[in-house]
C-alpha cells in the first residue's frame, strides 16, 4: 500500500491552465457531438442538437405556439428542439402516441405540471396504469353523468355574465368599455369552481379577479414551463425542499395557494365521517373511490386548465368573429331566426346548441343531453373554427418512446427520446384544413364528404388531447362553448375599441393569458321589452 501511494503521489499531472481549458473544451465537443449523433437525421434550430437553450429561450419568449409553429414550418413535421426532444405536428404520429395499447409513455414533464407541488392531479401522473385508474373513477363526474345539474350550474354563470355586461358596460347613458379577456376568465372560473365544489369563487358578482388567481398564475406558469422542459432545472426547483420554502402553501392568501387552501378545506368536509352525497364533481370522484389527497390534487389542476384554456377559446372566437363581420352578422343571423321560430330556448339548451347536419356524425355533449330540434348551419362551424385558430392552449405534452425505439415514417427514434406536440403545427396543417388554413372561414366545415368531416372534426379536437391521454374536461369546455356565444350574441353587439391593438397584453406559455381585450358593448334588447 505505502508503495502504491508512493508511485500516485509521484505523478506530474500538467499545471497549465491551457492543458486544462483544453480538457474541458475537449470533453464539451465530445458530450455535443454525441447529442448531436443520436438524432442527427432530424432537422431542427442548431443550437438544439446539443443543448436545451432553444426550448429555454422560446419558453421565455411568450409566444411559445407561434414559436414552435415556425419550428414546424421551416423544418416539417418531425422536428428537433433539444438533444433528445423532437417535436411533431404529424396527427398519425400523435394518435400513434396515444392509443390504447402505445408503448409511448408520459414524459418527466408531466411531473411539474402539478399545481399542488406534492399531489398529483390527473394530468401529471407519468404512471400509465395508475393514470388509467384514476381516470376510470374520475370519467363519471368530468362527463357530466353524475351531475344532474351540470348544464343548470353552467346557465347560471353564463346569465351572471349577461346580467354584468347589461348592468355596467352597456348602459346607453355612459361608455364603459368591457375587457372581454378578463371577463372570459372570469366566466371559466366561476363555472369551473361551482360545478366542482358547488359554489363559484363570485369573480363575476364582483368584476375582479378576487383571489388574485389570474395574475399570480401568470408568474406560476412561467415557473413551470422552465421546470416541466429543463431537466436541470425540474431537478432543482421540483424538488421536496424547494417546493416547501418556495412553492404555493394552502395558507397563502392569495394567488394559486389560496386556491389550494380552498380546495384542501372544501374536500376535507366532503370526507368528514358524516358529510351528506353531493351531486357535483367532486361528489362523483368521492363515490368511485377516489381518496381525499387524490381529490384535493384534482380540484386546483380542474380550476387552472379548464378556466385557462376555454377563456381563451371564448375571447379568440368572438375576436375572429369581430374582424369577420359577415360571419359575426350570418351567425347572429341565424341564431335571431331560430330564436323567433321557438328552437332556442332562453338560455339555449346543449341539445339545441348541438343540432347541426353536418356535424350530427359526432356527440360531444354527456350522454343525458338528447337530439333535438336543428339550430343552424353555420354555429357548430364557427365554433370548430375558433377552437381550431384560437388554440385553447399550447401545451406540449412530451410522450417518451418506449425503451426498444420506434421507426416513424422510415426514420428511427432511440428509445427514451421525447416527442412533443405543436398545436399550432396541427391546427394550420394545409393538408388537412386547406390551403387557407391560417384563415378565419367557417364555411370550410360546411358541404363536406362524411369522411373528410370526420377527419377535419378529430383533428380540431386534438385541442383536448387524444386517446388515453386525451382530457376529460372536454364535455365540459364544449357546453360552455355551446351556450356562451349564442347568449351573447342574441343580448348584444361587440365592438373592438382599438382594432390596431386588439389586446394590450398577450403572454403565450403552454395557455394563453390576456389582458386589455376592450370592446363597445350595445344592449341589443334596449328598448324592447
Amino acid at each position: 500500500m505505502a508503495l502504491l501511494n508512493k508511485e500516485v503521489s509521484s505523478i506530474n499531472l500538467p499545471r497549465s491552465p491551457f492543458f486544462w481549458a483544453g480538457v474541458v473544451s475537449l470533453s464539451l465537443i465530445g458530450w455535443a457531438f454525441a447529442s448531436w449523433y443520436r438524432l442527427r437525421q432530424f432537422k431542427g434550430p442548431f443550437s438544439a442538437s446539443f443543448s436545451y437553450f432553444f426550448i429555454l429561450r422560446t419558453g421565455n419568449s411568450g409566444r411559445q405556439g407561434d414559436a414552435y409553429g415556425e419550428v414546424i414550418e421551416k423544418y416539417g413535421d418531425l422536428a428537433r428542439i433539444g438533444p433528445s426532444v423532437l417535436i411533431t405536428s404529424n396527427p398519425e404520429l400523435i394518435r400513434h402516441m396515444n392509443s390504447a395499447r402505445t408503448r409511448y409513455r408520459r414524459a418527466d414533464y408531466y411531473r411539474a405540471l402539478r399545481m399542488d407541488p406534492f399531489h398529483d392531479s390527473l394530468f401529471s401522473l407519468v404512471d400509465g396504469e395508475a393514470h388509467d385508474k384514476l381516470k376510470a373513477k374520475m370519467s363519471h363526474g368530468y362527463g357530466g353523468k353524475e351531475v344532474p345539474t351540470l348544464e343548470q350550474d353552467i346557465d347560471g354563470q353564463v346569465s351572471a355574465l349577461v346580467n354584468l355586461l347589461r348592468t355596467k358596460y352597456a348602459r346607453a347613458d355612459s361608455f364603459q368599455p368591457a375587457d372581454l379577456a378578463s371577463l372570459s376568465q372570469y366566466f371559466t372560473i366561476d363555472v369551473l369552481s361551482k360545478i366542482a365544489y358547488g359554489e363559484e369563487f363570485g369573480n363575476l358578482r364582483t368584476d375582479s379577479d378576487i383571489y388574485a388567481y389570474v395574475e399570480s398564475s401568470m408568474e406560476l406558469i412561467r415557473l413551470l414551463v422552465i421546470c416541466a422542459e429543463i431537466p436541470f432545472c425540474r431537478n432543482i426547483f421540483m424538488s421536496k425542499p424547494m417546493l416547501k420554502m418556495f412553492g404555493p402553501d394552502h395558507r397563502d392568501k392569495l394567488g394559486m395557494g389560496k386556491i389550494l387552501g380552498i380546495s384542501r378545506e372544501l374536500v376535507s368536509k366532503r370526507f368528514a365521517p358524516d358529510a351528506p352525497d353531493e351531486l357535483d364533481m367532486l361528489g362523483s370522484f368521492k363515490r368511485h373511490g377516489c381518496t381525499q389527497l387524490q381529490c384535493e390534487g384534482e380540484i386546483p389542476f380542474q380550476i387552472v386548465a379548464g378556466s385557462d384554456t376555454t377563456a381563451h377559446a371564448i375571447r379568440g372566437t368572438l375576436l375572429h368573429l369581430m374582424s369577420a363581420p359577415h360571419t359575426y352578422k350570418r351567425l347572429q343571423g341565424e341564431i335571431d331566426a331560430a330564436i323567433s321560430e321557438g328552437a332556442v330556448s332562453d338560455p339555449i339548451k346543449a341539445s339545441e346548441a348541438k343540432q347541426l347536419p353536418y356535424l350530427q356524425v359526432i356527440n360531444l355533449c354527456p350522454t343525458q343531453f338528447k337530439i333535438r330540434k336543428p339550430l343552424t348551419c353555420i354555429f357548430q362551424a364557427v365554433i370548430y373554427e375558433g377552437l381550431r385558430l384560437s388554440l385553447p392552449a399550447t401545451l406540449l405534452c412530451w410522450k417518451q418512446a418506449p425503451p426498444e425505439g420506434d421507426t416513424i415514417n422510415g426514420r428511427f427514434i432511440p428509445g427514451g427520446t421525447q416527442i412533443a406536440v405543436s398545436v399550432k403545427g396541427i391546427m394550420r396543417n394545409r393538408e388537412v384544413f386547406g390551403d387557407d388554413a391560417s384563415l378565419f372561414r367557417p364555411e370550410r366545415w360546411l358541404n363536406l364528404d362524411p369522411a373528410k368531416k370526420r377527419y377535419m372534426t378529430e383533428t380540431t379536437e386534438m385541442n383536448f388531447g387524444h386517446g388515453r391521454w386525451g382530457c376529460s374536461g372536454k364535455p365540459v369546455a364544449f357546453l360552455e362553448l355551446n351556450k356562451i356565444f349564442v347568449e351573447l350574441l342574441r343580448n348584444f353587439d361587440f365592438q373592438l375599441v382599438n382594432p390596431n391593438r386588439a389586446v394590450d397584453f398577450k403572454l403565450n406559455i403552454q395557455v394563453h393569458m390576456e389582458k386589455g381585450m376592450w370592446v363597445h358593448v350595445i344592449d341589443r334588447k334596449a328598448g324592447k321589452e
